[in-house]
């Protein structure tokens, strides 16, 4: 048998590389992870100059999960592990360090959830800090959010240097001022914006942002922002559409971030969503949490989930990269959406029938 001379130099660089990649990664798996997950460019596919960015482009179907160009031009994974809800602490253990935050999170990042989203108000800050410490995956290729929840009388400032200490990091990639009801007036919101932008031009905040804001908490912002927020970061389902919110957002180039996306099959069953969720995951051969997430994911909107069960964050990682919903298919679970509305986070701030 004639071996040709580009076949052994073939052989011998894909040698080179994997030897390569064995030194310079924490170990293979963990490296092939993070290259499935965090790679933007794939130099060997007509793919390959396709980026999803703050428009709601929905991204094309690649054999990876994509980040989003932010409009400062930072990028963010489209799909991220949230510190809220199950890892949340509330009451007495609000001042217990919990290892089984720290365990949870430690695995998720190493089935390569990278982009890794907390609050102060989660009271597991200390945690995530550990998770990152415990799971030794480089700063660098980590992306981490925090946010405050601008208590009275407390700077930004104050704030920011607290979870920095607590996170035991530098800086962090995105910081979020949690919710808008603290404000009084729109000069509050302006004066408070003020400060992040303080944040951001010191450089230990990549990108700044807002989460649970509405189109009248953002407009007061954009009058006076020098950098106006780049994601707003929201409960969003199919029950919980926001009107026009997302189009106001893609006016003004802010990303969506949706916590909560799988509600519909979770908390709010049952519901009008029931039967297309069913028969699109026997369609795809996935499960239906993996088609909320997709539903999600193919409307450009960076995704949050959150699991202590390793399978499951693999099964998402694994399968939702392996298909993508049709336009119309998008289309005919938010109209199924719309016969029902549920909200499942500050209720006690919006009336039973408001879907803003």
């Amino acid at each position: 048998m004639k071996i040709s001379v580009a076949y052994i130099a073939s052989t011998a660089l894909c040698t080179t590389y994997r030897r390569s990649l064995s030194h310079h990664s924490i170990n293979k798996v963990t490296s092939l992870r993070f290259t499935s997950y965090r790679k933007t460019v794939n130099m060997h596919s007509i793919t390959a100059a396709f980026k999803p960015d703050a428009s709601g482009a929905p991204p094309k179907q690649l054999e990876y999960i994509p980040s989003l160009k932010l409009s400062d031009g930072h990028e963010i994974p489209m799909l991220g592990y949230g510190l809220g809800t199950a890892n949340y602490k509330t009451g007495a253990d609000k001042g217990k360090f919990n290892q089984k935050v720290v365990d949870d999170t430690a695995m998720a990042i190493k089935a390569g959830y990278f982009h890794l989203d907390g609050a102060e108000s989660y009271g597991n800050e200390e945690e995530l800090g550990a998770a990152i410490k415990k799971a030794g995956v480089p700063r660098d290729k980590l992306f981490v959010t925090t946010k405050t929840n601008c208590k009275q009388g407390e700077s930004i400032e104050t704030a920011f240097v607290r979870s920095l200490e607590k996170l035991g990091l530098d800086y962090v990639d995105l910081y979020l001022i949690h919710r808008p009801f603290w404000a009084k007036s729109p000069a509050e919101q302006q004066a408070k914006w003020a400060e992040m932008e303080a944040i951001k031009e010191s450089g230990r905040a990549k990108s700044i942002g807002v989460s649970n804001y509405l189109q009248e908490h953002l407009e007061p912002i954009l009058q006076t922002a020098k950098h106006p927020p780049v994601i707003n970061q929201i409960e969003y389902h199919p029950y919980l559409q926001h009107g026009g919110l997302l189009d106001f957002h893609k006016q003004h180039k802010i990303a969506v971030a949706a916590y909560g996306p799988l509600t519909a099959v979770t908390k709010a069953k049952p519901g009008s969503c029931d039967a297309i969720y069913d028969q699109l995951a026997k369609k795809y051969g996935v499960t239906e949490g993996d088609i909320a997430l997709r539903w999600c994911l193919d409307q450009g909107i960076v995704t949050l989930t959150t699991s202590g069960n390793e399978q499951r964050l693999q099964g998402y990682m694994r399968k939702i990269p392996s298909f993508k919903l049709t336009p119309k298919e998008v289309e005919d679970i938010a109209e199924a959406g719309k016969q029902k509305h549920f909200r499942g986070f500050y209720t006690t701030n919006y009336g039973p029938d408001d879907r803003r």
